[in-house]
């Protein structure tokens, strides 16, 4: 028997909605990040290197290094605002890691190509960015070695700048996720206690 009422819908269970958002905003956080290294592989594939004069290498690459340093503190104070700290800062080692790859690999293309020999072997681009993330990744293959005090000189410094990176940027960003985490966690437990409103 109908009561002429129309039935309601049924609401989805607060667990689901949460899910659904929690997968929007990873699924967002994943477009951003893409979008961002395809971006950057993409100017580093079309970039005319092989047009820099010899002498404006060491000043692009530390111009390089500022604007990877630029975006880590853009970066590190978006996680410290951010009401989902942790995906924040993945993102934000998942943007500075190509970024930092990739200016030593145009780095090691440019010297590669202004000085030939500088090298174990002529360099392409994708052979300067594999060199980038072996000396990143401390792997040492040893196929592609410097040869010229510039080039060992450039290794060394990626080898200095990748230990800082790694260990005061993996520092730094947990740093702030920890923080803004707990600055939520305290902002709930005041809320909850009824000390402030939550909104």
């Amino acid at each position: 028997m109908t009561t002429g009422v129309p039935a309601r819908p049924a609401v989805p269970a607060r667990g689901t909605v949460e899910r659904r958002r929690v997968r929007r905003r990873v699924m967002a956080s994943v477009v951003r990040t893409l979008v961002v290294t395809v971006t950057m592989v993409a100017i580093y594939a079309t970039a005319p290197l092989d047009r820099r004069p010899a002498g404006a290498v060491a000043m692009r690459l530390v111009l390089e290094l500022l604007a990877l340093v630029l975006v880590l503190a853009w970066q590190i104070r978006s996680v410290g605002r951010s009401p989902h700290p942790v995906l924040r800062g993945v993102e934000s080692l998942v943007v500075s890691v190509p970024l930092l790859v990739l200016s030593f690999a145009a780095t090691y293309a440019v010297v590669d190509h202004n000085n030939p020999g500088s090298f174990t072997e002529a360099l392409s681009r994708l052979d300067a960015a594999y060199l980038a993330v072996t000396v990143l990744a401390t792997v040492g293959f040893g196929d592609i070695t410097p040869v010229t005090e510039t080039a060992r000189s450039l290794v060394m410094a990626q080898m200095l700048v990748d230990l800082a990176f790694v260990g005061l940027v993996a520092k730094v960003l947990v740093g702030a996720v920890r923080r803004r985490r707990d600055e939520m966690q305290s902002v709930a437990d005041m809320a909850e206690d009824g000390e402030v409103d939550p909104t």
